[in-house]
């Protein structure tokens, strides 16, 4: 049987073997993954929490039991405001012999527990003031992302890992994605040709909404945070931010400028946040990123398309297009000449005029395999991050500038205005 995940690290191995300086200069986290051996001190046991045990920390917990080589950790505790979450994590954990103590309140926790690491998955909104305290506390910190509601607590989550010399890993997992990885050397080693623009979109169709405990209407808001202004950006906060970090990262640059709209055009439910939005992100080279997000309707799903003069790749779907894709063999391109003769309309307007429909060449895979595991790799990766007692501060600015980005670009929905970076935000 094929071992998926050592597939996965020879992978990345190789990679960082072989790859170009500029490669290994855009991803320099791939060094740490293309390490093998998982422990340094294998007696030493790293001591870890998870604060924030709803779906989001319980995937974590089930991805960090997944990272192969039994790594040598110890989920010491679980923190949560809410019972039933924590209830359920712990029948999670039986399956893994796993008994950690429980906590209702993080500063208890970071009072009673002597931790190396902890993984902070709560709400968007309290995101900031957990992290701080746990950096404060000599702890290091993987944080899902967004990082933060607002600028100021975004900055202040990075001033403080900078002050604590504490690591700040946010949860961009695309970052350790074998696909990712290859397509951006593949980018940044000029492949694609100049990129004129990078176009993403993520598209689904439901309401959102989580259903309460015995219908009990007081959770709503701790329930469905999501739908809720004061908590989160909505689109924006849980789903542009992986793709604008994506963008960035293509570019190996911040934009200078953003401009948006949204409304709530369909989920008219009493929740705050819009269920369609469209952006433009403006680049100082003349690229532009273009962003639609909506959830009434799933047919275009979610994609990251990368577009330069030579070719396009488009990450989701692992595949890359050339500008000038190889002819069909001859007796092909025959039968196809002979099906146009007969069957294609002459266009409107005659032969002089031909409509630019979309190219139906099907592309290369970019990586042979999809089965990628890129979170159960990130964490490998933070666990290694925290036994070196450092990480490469570029993994943190992606996700420090994916997160400013996406509370401009609400802001620049809420004021129907073209924003630009406020000086004391730019690193």
């Amino acid at each position: 049987m094929i071992d998926k995940n050592q597939n996965r690290r020879d992978f990345i191995k190789n990679l960082a073997l072989t790859g170009s300086v500029a490669a290994l200069a855009a991803s320099p986290w791939l060094s740490v993954l293309a390490d093998n051996s998982i422990t340094k001190g294998p007696n030493e046991q790293i001591q870890i929490a998870v604060i924030g045990t709803g779906d989001r920390g319980k995937q974590l917990i089930r991805h960090l039991f997944e990272i192969p080589g039994k790594p040598n950790f110890k989920l010491l505790a679980i923190c949560d405001n809410f019972q039933l979450h924590l209830d359920n994590t712990l029948e999670l954990l039986k399956e893994h012999n796993c008994s950690p103590k429980t906590y209702t309140n993080h500063l208890q926790l970071l009072e009673n527990e002597k931790l190396d690491a902890v993984i902070i998955a709560t709400p968007l909104h309290q995101h900031a003031q957990i992290a701080i305290n746990c950096m404060q506390s000599g702890i290091h910190v993987f944080c899902e992302k967004a990082m933060a509601r607002n600028l100021e607590d975004i900055k202040r989550m990075y001033d403080t890992h900078i002050q604590q010399n504490r690591i700040l890993q946010i949860g961009h997992q695309r970052l350790f994605n074998p696909v990712y990885l290859e397509g951006m050397q593949r980018i940044h080693n000029g492949d694609l040709g100049t990129i004129g623009q990078i176009r993403a979109y993520w598209h689904r169709n439901n309401n959102w909404r989580r259903s309460l405990p015995n219908n009990d209407k007081s959770l709503e808001r701790k329930i469905n945070w999501r739908l809720y202004k004061e908590y989160s950006a909505g689109l924006l906060t849980e789903l542009l931010s992986h793709q604008i970090q994506v963008a960035i990262w293509a570019l190996q640059k911040t934009p200078i400028s953003v401009m948006g709209t949204g409304s709530i055009r369909f989920w008219k439910d009493g929740r705050e946040v819009n269920d369609n939005i469209a952006l433009i992100y403006s680049f100082e080279d003349g690229t532009q990123f273009v962003y639609d997000s909506m959830t009434s309707n799933k047919k275009y799903g979610l994609e990251e398309q990368i577009m330069g003069h030579k070719g396009t790749i488009e990450f989701e779907v692992n595949r890359q297009y050339s500008e000038t894709p190889p002819a069909a063999p001859g007796i092909q391109q025959l039968i196809n000449n002979v099906e146009h003769g007969l069957f294609d309309n002459l266009p409107i307007g005659g032969s002089s005029w031909v409509p630019e429909t979309a190219s139906k060449y099907k592309g290369e895979p970019i990586v042979k395999t999809n089965d990628l595991g890129d979170t159960t790799l990130e964490l490998e990766a933070f666990l290694k991050f925290v036994r070196a007692g450092s990480a490469p501060e570029k993994i943190t600015k992606e996700g420090y500038n994916a997160s400013i980005w996406t509370i401009l670009g609400e802001q620049a929905i809420n004021t129907g205005e073209q924003l630009h970076m406020p000086s004391e935000f730019i690193l």
